[in-house]
């Protein structure tokens, strides 16, 4: 009796224990060099059987396969999937087939495409890529990190240098791993503490040259390395992965030790797991289970002790309301992610003592539901809170909303959320601190838009582009931002863009493209016309602000700055009028003097002009408006009149579209019987 509870005690933990199967996750992915080829084109086709070729034969050579079709033709493709060097054959054939799949949905007509899932890539071009490095779409690359962030970073950073110098030296020396594993890819544990290690994973193309692997591998640390205080991060490249995390998400792979095993107080020793569970070869039944029993039963034992202790843990801590789920970058346990509102929640005495108690000479700005203070926490990091007001219209639930969003969404064009406080009758949020504060700061002021040439201009505008099409197309959310405007635009040391603000988004599940509501929310003047009369919403209520932006940024004006000339207009009709006489550098902030080339400038205007139509099937998506801000050989449309157009100071009504003639800089919110999302919904 006692040896058949064993046995099935064993069982349970071999159960536990043994990794579980996950679907494959979609990551992000880009397309270039957008064409109008047909369904049926060559191209297309040989695309198509590329792709599928690729899936077939993702396992051969290690879980590395290229492949070209089309033969000699000009409509040829060449085409290569990677598999993270660890995995088993069935979960590398099952992540290049989504992807595969996936690539062709994403980048229904360009020539370009690379696509990233958890565990493998795919990318395809009608250049051949295979063993080079160093121009045009090699150098794409794309940063996901955790928002959490590490507890000690003077500790971390010398381990976290060490760890990724010597991935790129193992990586790229050109030799396999093992037997089993292709060459270009390298693991690596490092010791943090005595209870905590640093994990991290590089791999190359196998193809690439050893110089190029290390160009390519330094060029995504580099990328990390602008937020590698985060408690895990990836960098993607079109050639080559970096990832980083606080524990273990490779599989246990048998590595001969390095030849050098010196440490230093900097560098501690690398450390190397083998897989416990590669039994020997052969029918020696007695040596089998001499091997399984002293390895499983320790690892029973404290998986046992684990587990009481953490149950008793959790039920001592205070119980949230709400759950947030970290985003990438988390622990899968049968494809469950873990979740923690704790690792994110503030204690308030902690936010009182970082702004001295909210102090007005801490104050650095207002938004629409509430006052934001710039603060030092202990450890001397800097934070602006969002200190929500008491009669404000958001209440728990666009609180839980803006929480919920935010820690999930990861990139460099959006603001950070480091964390919450929801405490007595106080909802405050805590983020990253933006140096320079928001874009109208500078914009609209007469001294220091001065600051703003056009190269920082056309770079907040291709960052604002780059957030929105994370926002709409590449996270694991589709997101409505619905109070896009200059203020919630904010610049960080570099001028680099952050979209932030996220109270009012709305999120849409599933294969969702549109929603509708009667509680209109935003800021008049930057919102669609369907929008603010109907209460219908998309990406494309957001392409809609985007477009006044662009407008705003390149006039330096605000949307409602020009009501007080003769004719009245605001600045889509003023927009449109020189538009229409041909005349678009106008339009143009005089402060920019000659530090503009005029061709950005015009395909700047022209593409607002396209994002404020009144058509919302005329307005291009985000990543189409991307692609002309990236590609100068792709043509533009030609913009049709904007709904805002008036025609005389008489008050003359608007030729079409939503008469708007009380354009504000505050948010308003016209009722409040609508029941905002607040759920999460994976695509």
């Amino acid at each position: 009796m006692m040896g058949s509870l064993v046995v099935q005690f064993l069982l349970c933990c071999l159960l536990i224990i043994v990794p579980c199967s996950a679907e494959p996750e979609y990551l992000y992915h880009i397309c270039r060099n957008h064409t109008d080829y047909r369904p049926n084109s060559i191209y297309l086709a040989n695309r198509k059987s590329l792709l599928s070729t690729l899936s077939s034969n993702a396992t051969r050579n290690h879980g590395y396969y290229n492949s070209t079709a089309g033969g000699n033709s000009n409509e040829i493709v060449y085409g290569a999937s990677l598999c993270q060097g660890d995995l088993v054959a069935k979960d590398c054939r099952d992540c290049v087939t989504a992807a595969s799949e996936d690539i062709g949905n994403k980048c229904p007509n360009q020539t370009y495409g690379v696509i990233w899932y958890g565990e493998c890539t795919v990318r395809y071009d009608r250049k051949n890529f295979f063993t080079s490095f160093g121009t045009g779409d090699d150098l794409l690359e794309v940063l996901l990190y955790n928002s959490g962030n590490v507890t000690d970073e003077a500790q971390f950073q010398p381990v976290f240098a060490n760890t990724m110098n010597d991935l790129v030296t193992r990586a790229s020396d050109g030799k396999p791993l093992n037997d089993q594993i292709i060459k270009g890819f390298a693991v690596e544990t490092a010791n943090l503490t005595s209870l905590q290690s640093l994990y991290a994973l590089a791999q190359c193309m196998p193809d690439l040259p050893k110089r190029d692997c290390t160009r390519c591998l330094r060029g995504a640390i580099s990328l990390l390395q602008t937020h590698n205080n985060s408690v895990g991060g990836r960098a993607l490249a079109a050639s080559c992965t970096v990832r980083y995390e606080m524990y273990p998400f490779f599989r246990d792979i048998a590595i001969a030790p390095p030849p050098s095993q010196g440490t230093s107080p900097t560098s501690p020793p690398r450390t190397t797991t083998p897989n416990t569970f590669n039994r020997p070869k052969g029918n020696g039944g007695d040596s089998s289970s001499k091997l399984v029993v002293p390895i499983v039963v320790p690892i029973c034992v404290a998986l046992a002790i684990f587990f009481i202790g953490y149950y008793c843990f959790i039920h001592r801590r205070k119980k949230i309301g709400s759950t947030l789920q970290e985003g990438t970058g988390n622990m899968k346990l049968c494809g469950d992610e873990i979740s923690t509102v704790e690792s994110l929640q503030f204690d308030l005495a902690t936010i009182e003592a970082a702004t001295n108690n909210f102090s007005p000479d801490n104050k650095i700005g207002a938004g629409g539901f509430g006052d934001v203070f710039k603060g030092v926490l202990a450890n001397g990091q800097q934070i602006a809170v969002k200190r929500l007001s008491k009669g404000s219209g958001q209440g728990a639930k666009e609180f839980q909303n803006e929480v919920v969003l935010v820690a999930k969404l990861q990139h460099r064009n959006l603001v950070r959320l480091l964390g919450f406080c929801l405490q007595t009758d106080e909802k405050i949020l805590i983020y990253e601190y933006i140096p320079n504060k928001s874009l109208d700061n500078f914009l609209f002021d007469p001294e220091r838009q001065r600051q703003l040439d056009w190269s920082k201009r056309y770079k907040i505008i291709g960052g604002i582009a780059r957030g929105l099409v994370y926002l709409h197309e590449d996270s694991r959310l589709r997101i409505i931002h619905r109070d896009l405007k200059a203020s919630n635009i904010l610049l960080d040391n570099d001028m680099n863009a952050k979209i932030s603000d996220f109270g009012m988004a709305r999120i849409l599940g599933g294969e969702q493209t549109h929603g509708d509501t009667s509680r209109i929310v935003g800021t008049y003047g930057y919102m669609s016309p369907e929008y603010a009369m109907h209460g219908q919403f998309s990406s494309k209520s957001d392409v809609f602000s985007f477009g006044v932006l662009v407008l705003e940024i390149i006039s330096g004006k605000k949307n409602n700055s020009f009501y007080e000339s003769d004719p009245a207009e605001d600045l889509l009709s003023y927009a449109w009028r020189q538009w229409k006489n041909g005349t678009p550098l106008e339009l143009m902030d005089p402060t920019l003097s000659d530090s503009y080339l005029t061709t950005e400038v015009i395909r700047c205007f022209q593409i607002g002009l396209l994002c404020v139509q009144e058509d919302v099937d005329a307005r291009p998506s985000m990543p189409s408006v991307l692609t002309m801000l990236t590609s100068h050989s792709i043509s533009v449309a030609l913009p049709k009149q904007p709904p805002f157009y008036y025609h005389t100071k008489s008050g003359s009504q608007p030729s079409e579209g939503l008469i708007s003639d009380q354009s504000t800089s505050k948010s308003v919110t016209i009722s409040v019987d609508d029941v905002s999302i607040t759920g999460v919904y994976a695509r």
